[in-house]
């Protein structure tokens, strides 16, 4: 019992350091911010959700805060509750900026998130064309990375897109950049075959350029 009070306290004293800073991220106040991490704020103190400052300014899509901390040498790598971090979660929003940001400070592409995914796969599900664009031309990302349900990026982007100009987009771009037009889930269903079960015929015309034969 002492035990238990004695991690409650330590977690409540933490939280009331912390405060200050997600309070003016919430404000997207930058010079507070700044004034914060001057005063010596802990860069790298977590919410109740596993956040750490730089996180939550990328959930507010806010480059300049994002920035600020980088600059400052917060931990770019630090994964919340759920798996994500700035690099993983601008990606799977469509926040070029910070995905320029964090790419830039040294993000490590091999992370994945909860479902096993890099952050090329969920940029390539919602059809967010220069996030995928600035990951395969910018960045060493395994364009094959196959996550835990079994899917490519090029899967992703066909099972979960619409067939819409920006999923055409993206799959012209992972097939560009070496994506395996043979690499099938796991039931081995191949891209082609889920391209023409949906009907999408633009994209399954590239899959057979490409040299998909099934």
């Amino acid at each position: 019992m002492i035990e238990f009070y004695a991690i409650h306290d330590q977690e409540v004293r933490s939280a009331m350091t912390i405060t200050p800073m997600f309070q003016a991220i919430q404000r997207r106040d930058a010079a507070a911010v700044q004034a914060l991490i001057g005063q010596g704020a802990d860069m790298n103190a977590v919410d109740e959700r596993g956040r750490t400052p730089m996180l939550a300014a990328t959930h507010a899509n806010n480059p300049a805060i994002v920035k600020l901390l980088i600059d400052a040498g917060a931990d770019l790598h630090k994964q919340d509750h759920k798996l994500d971090n700035p690099f993983l979660y601008a990606g799977a929003e469509g926040y070029l900026e910070i995905v320029r940001l964090t790419l830039a400070a040294g993000a490590n592409t091999r992370i994945t998130n909860r479902y096993g995914g890099v952050a090329l796969i969920p940029a390539s599900e919602h059809g967010y064309v220069d996030v995928v664009r600035e990951l395969l031309t910018n960045s060493d990302i395994n364009v094959n990375h196959v996550n835990n349900l079994g899917w490519t990026a090029l899967l992703e982007a066909i099972i979960l897109g619409t067939g819409s100009p920006e999923h055409i987009e993206v799959v012209r771009l992972l097939l560009e950049h070496g994506a395996d037009v043979h690499l099938a889930d796991h039931d081995d269903v191949t891209p082609l075959t889920h391209a023409r079960r949906r009907r999408y015929h633009d994209i399954a015309n590239l899959l057979i350029q490409a040299g998909a034969l099934y």
